[in-house]
């Protein structure tokens, strides 16, 4: 497999956790995003949405870090990062959706350049913005946590699963940023336990080739 990404891409980071986890071998691609490498012509043709993660596998093309994610639990179901029973499954894809389709986008690079490029905020209001939509998204995923008995040493239960996947790079990004998260003991922990785990660690920013 080759896996197109860029140290600091959280969406990136989720399908290094999910491959690590899965126990797959990978060869990488770094996508400079800070020097526009996703808007080269050649990479464009792969992914026309310019973003990171791009996975090839053999003959076949896969974007979209969830629809990876989705894609490696169908092709190599072991370990699951999808529980049993659809309860439990939409559960888990409802804390992953919450953070990779709530939080996420409102917070990428692309939309962190356009607020100050073409809306003319300055640094510090940028980072306002960035630190309001975490909190807020981190704080209604923690009430999703703390109000669910299904919650356990992970998300759901005593195995990583997709919605850890998703958590730690959304910690990590949150913590970049200084973002509070005084609010959100639950998820405080659960990174904590998951960070205790080599698979998780060793997909880190700072433990990537490109890392700068």
């Amino acid at each position: 497999m080759l896996l197109y990404g860029y140290f600091r891409s959280s969406a990136a980071y989720r399908v290094r956790i999910a491959l690590n986890l899965k126990g797959l071998d990978y060869d990488n691609h770094f996508i400079h995003l800070q020097k526009n490498d996703q808007l080269a012509e050649a990479y464009a043709a792969l992914n026309p949405q310019k973003q990171v993660p791009a996975l090839v596998d053999g003959d076949t093309l896969l974007t979209q870090s969830l629809a990876i994610v989705e894609y490696l639990e169908e092709t190599h179901p072991n370990p699951p990062l999808l529980p049993a029973g659809a309860v439990a499954r939409a559960r888990v894809r409802a804390l992953a959706l919450a953070i990779a389709c709530d939080i996420h986008p409102l917070n990428n690079l692309r939309v962190l350049r356009y607020l100050v490029k073409e809306m003319g905020l300055p640094e510090d209001k940028k980072d306002q913005w960035y630190r309001h939509w975490v909190e807020n998204g981190l704080q209604a995923v923690e009430k999703m946590l703390n109000d669910s008995a299904a919650t356990g040493q992970f998300c759901h239960g005593n195995t990583p699963s997709m919605a850890d996947v998703c958590l730690v790079p959304q910690v990590a990004n949150a913590r970049r940023f200084n973002c509070d998260l005084s609010a959100c003991p639950t998820i405080v922990r659960i990174d904590a336990e998951c960070r205790k785990l080599e698979v998780f660690a060793r997909a880190a920013p700072d433990r990537q080739p490109d890392a700068e």
